[in-house]
Formats: structure tokens, C-alpha cells, sequence
């Protein structure tokens, strides 16, 4: 079958090929995280619809590129009108295919789909531009020229958001693009190709491959026609593309993993700290900018630890159909059963859990419970890898230098949470954060206008406003002599 009805909708499962629905000789499995409902048979990309969509793409480039921004805006804003005009639609299937809340995607991630493409058109009409200088009396001039084909590598935590948001400024830049999503969320990908046909955007100039990365996603990002590549997942498969990315000298953006601190000072609000560490299980955890380090002053330790659990025993684990439920299940057997992995070998290394820690036995599948452990030895696994889902650590600390050099002793730099009642003091340790993002007394809240990536092994370049063209297009500058004109 070349479809599958799912939420009510039919969702086509083969490639997005220049405009047309391709095939593949094999496919592979889709199974919903919530009940382990078989929703499909999915196309299982190689090299031979790699190569056939960067094909596509770089054909279609020339014609794309020439239509300049208000050309291109127009295209990009039918496509996010569609994208409205079909959030209960998108909202249903991502949440049959990645478990996360349907509540959630209706009311603020599908709307921000929307968002991400409208954002970069219209920031490449209106604001991407750099005032001319002077050099000597000769005119410095700043523009943004479209690069190539760009391939897109997306994660399934938040596939269709996460996937604009490399998807809106790389067309709005007037590139072609390539879009490989995450294997376990194919279908919102797919869903969403068939709205650019309907919005008018010329073929080949969005592509989808799905499949595995060590097949078909290997395949497309050593093609040496490709003019940019940006992935957001792991560090070891970063690792893999930058060197397939180097024997072309392919310029890369990556967004990578966490393992973020949210520290407490002793002067913080006590009820707001506990409300933003307990939004770090938001999403079962699977959050690539949570805050799982709670760092706490010690003379508030007791109190916070005895609030925060109260609080968190209030979450309701279940069906994420349900308008009440707060956080679903994970996504997929393998990954439920890396976190076990990482929780059981933390009980066997003698560490305190004061929550949690097992499987949710009421709901079974792959419910697993808001965990806490408390106060890991230094350099535990628990500590120190990132475990992608709920699973918080609680540690302690004695002075504002002692949380500094706690917050920083991790070889991520993705984000950090402040919480504080003094503004001098948290500007003053906040300057010493190694992170991209830093929150004070807030969490996740995100400006498309803002640079947004991660320090250290959490990324490299950086995305939003002028910073994503900065990177999906070739900035150029045009020298002009005041001598030598004739008329």
C-alpha cells in the first residue's frame, strides 16, 4: 500500500521526489509509541532516492533562487496558510507517531509551524539587509545570495516544528532542500510535502527521503552537490556527518545534545523554582534543552526537594489523546529501553531515587515514571550523559562559585536555567554560564529573532533571525570604487 489512514487523514508513505511519490524496493516498520498500534509500512530510502532528490533539488535551484524573497515569500505564506488551515490534522498524527500531547501540538507547536515559515519570508523581505559603509571612500555592499541544495536532518522529538524550523529560512534564503526526518516520525513529513504541491511550490525544490541514517541518510550527506547540511540529534552521529561533510568541504549546522543545569540560589522564589524544574519533564523528558541538573543552595535543599515532589507526584501519565494528561509515553521500544539502562545501572551503583526510577506497571508499554535522583557521586553516568527522558538529577552547593563550576562541569553547553530574586546576582552568575541559552526565572521561551544553538559539544552555528541566513546563504560583499565610472 502507498498510504495509510491514520487520525483520519491519508498519509502517503513513499519518498517526495521532484514532485512526485517514489517508492523504495523495501521498507520498514511504523508503530504508535502510545499503544503499540502498527500504523504502516514505510518507503526505506538508499542511495538511489539520495542522489534522485539532491537530482531534483539542484535542478530545480536556478529557478527558485531568481525568484528572489517577495517571489519566494508568497509561495512560503500559502504554505503556511495550509499548514493552519490543517493543525488538527498535523496535531493528530504527530501524536500517533511520536506520543507527544495532542493538546500541546493544537495549541502551540503546529501553530509555530506555521510561524517558522512565515518568520524567515518575511525576515528575508523586510529584514535582511546591512546598511552600506564607507572604505577609503569606496562603498562596502552586504548581501544574502542563495547557496545551493541543503540537506536537513531532523529529530522525532518534535519532527514537523523542529524540521521549519531548518525548512523556512533554507527556502526563504532561496535554497533547494533535502529533508531526511527521523525514522520512528515519518508522517507529518510526508503530510507536509503534499501541502507545499497544493501551496504551488515548483517540484524539486522540496524533497523528502525517509529511512535510516546509516543508509539512506549516510548516502545523502556524502553527495557532493549539496551546499549545506544541518542536523539536529546526537553527538556521535554529528560526528559521522562532519566527516562525510569534510571530504566535500560541505559547510555544516548542528544542534546537538544536553545536559543543562537549572540552578536555584538561596534567594529564588521557592514555588516558581519548583514549577520550572518540574517543566523539565515536559515532553516524557524529551527535551534536548530540559534542564535535568537541578543545582540547589543547600540552606534550601530540604524545602525544595520536598515541594518538587509533591508537585511532581501531581503529573498525570497516560494517553496523550487525553486533554489532562501531562506527559505521554517515549518514543520507541529501543529508546525506552536506553533510559531503563541508564536508570538501572544507577540502582546498581548504590544511587538515591527519590522518585520514580521504574517503568509506569499501571499503564505498561513504554510509560516510563518522572524519575528524581538525588545527590549522584560526581561523575556518574546519570550525572553526566544525556539520558533524553524523565530522569532529573538533584545535587547541592554552598556558594554561587561552587554552582557556576558545577553548571559548567559537563562537556555540553546547550542551555541553562537561573532562578533568582536578585538581579544583580543573577546577571552576575549568569555572565559566567557556558550555554547558547540562558532562562532567568523563566523556561523555553523562544524568539525566531534570537540566535538559538549550543556551546561545546552541543552544536555548532547558530539559528534565528539573520543567523540562519547567515548560514543557508552565501553572504557576500560588493566593493564599489567611486573612480573610474564614465557616465
Amino acid at each position: 500500500m502507498s498510504s495509510i489512514a491514520v487520525a483520519g487523514a491519508n498519509v502517503d508513505t513513499r519518498h517526495w521526489i521532484n514532485g512526485e511519490r517514489v517508492a523504495s524496493a523495501e521498507t520498514f516498520t511504523n508503530i504508535s509509541p502510545i499503544d503499540g498500534t502498527f500504523l504502516g509500512e514505510i518507503s526505506r530510502g538508499s542511495q538511489a532516492e539520495a542522489d534522485a532528490a539532491v537530482a531534483a533539488a539542484k535542478a530545480a535551484f536556478p529557478a527558485w533562487a531568481a525568484l528572489g524573497p517577495k517571489g519566494r515569500g508568497e509561495i512560503l505564506h500559502r504554505i503556511a496558510d495550509l499548514v493552519e488551515a490543517n493543525i488538527e490534522t498535523l496535531s493528530m498524527l504527530e501524536t500517533m507517531d511520536n506520543g507527544s500531547l495532542l493538546r500541546s501540538h493544537r495549541r502551540g507547536v503546529m501553530p509555530r509551524v506555521a510561524l517558522n515559515i512565515r518568520f524567515f519570508a518575511d525576515w528575508a523581505i523586510n529584514e535582511l539587509h546591512h546598511e552600506a559603509f564607507e572604505t577609503r571612500g569606496h562603498s562596502n555592499n552586504i548581501s544574502w545570495d542563495p547557496s545551493g541544495v541543503a540537506a536537513l536532518i531532523t529529530p522525532w522529538n518534535a519532527p514537523l516544528m523542529l524540521a521549519t524550523w531548518k525548512i523556512g529560512p533554507a527556502l526563504a534564503a532561496g535554497d533547494t532542500v533535502v529533508l531526511k526526518p527521523a525514522e520512528w516520525t515519518p508522517l507529518s513529513a510526508s503530510y507536509f510535502a503534499d501541502l507545499t504541491k497544493q501551496a504551488g511550490l515548483p517540484d524539486g525544490v522540496f524533497n523528502v527521503v525517509q529511512g535510516f541514517g546509516r543508509e539512506v541518510g549516510a548516502a545523502l550527506v556524502a553527495n557532493p552537490d549539496l551546499a549545506r547540511i544541518s542536523f539536529t540529534g546526537s553527538v556521535p552521529t554529528a560526528k559521522v556527518i562532519a566527516r562525510s561533510a569534510a571530504d566535500n568541504l560541505t559547510p555544516i549546522s548542528f544542534e546537538l545534545g544536553g545536559k543543562s543545569p537549572c540552578i536555584v540560589l538561596e534567594d529564588a522564589d521557592l514555588d516558581l523554582a519548583v514549577t520550572l524544574a518540574v517543566e523539565q519533564y515536559d515532553n516524557a523528558g524529551q527535551v534536548c534543552l530540559s534542564g535535568t541538573r537541578i543545582l540547589v543552595h543547600e540552606n534550601i535543599a530540604d524545602a525544595f526537594a520536598k515541594k518538587f515532589r509533591e508537585k511532581a507526584l501531581q503529573i498525570k501519565q497516560g494517553d496523550p489523546r487525553d486533554e489532562d494528561t501531562d506527559i505521554g509515553p517515549q518514543i520507541h521500544q529501543v529508546h525506552f529501553d536506553r533510559i531503563k539502562g541508564f536508570v538501572d545501572r544507577a540502582k546498581a551503583e548504590g544511587q538515591e531515587f527519590v522518585m520514580g526510577g521504574e517503568p509506569n506497571a499501571e499503564l505498561g508499554g513504554l510509560y516510563f515514571k518522572p524519575t528524581l535522583v538525588k545527590n549522584p557521586a560526581p561523575g556518574s553516568e546519570i550525572l553526566t550523559a544525556e539520558v533524553f527522558g524523565p530522569v532529573l538529577c538533584m545535587q547541592t552547593f554552598s556558594t554561587d562559585e561552587e554552582a557556576v563550576a558545577m553548571a559548567n562541569g559537563t562537556e555540553f553547553g546547550l542551555a541553562a536555567i537561573l532562578v533568582s530574586g536578585n538581579r544583580e546576582r543573577a546577571d552576575r552568575v549568569s555572565k559566567q554560564l557556558v550555554a547558547g541559552t540562558i532562562w532567568v526565572n523563566c523556561f523555553f521561551v523562544r524568539d525566531l529573532k534570537a540566535p538559538f544553538g549550543g556551546s561545546r559539544k552541543s552544536g555548532i552555528g547558530r539559528e534565528g533571525g539573520t543567523w540562519s541566513f547567515d548560514f543557508y546563504a552565501d553572504v557576500k560583499n560588493t566593493v564599489v570604487s567611486p573612480t573610474g565610472w564614465k557616465e
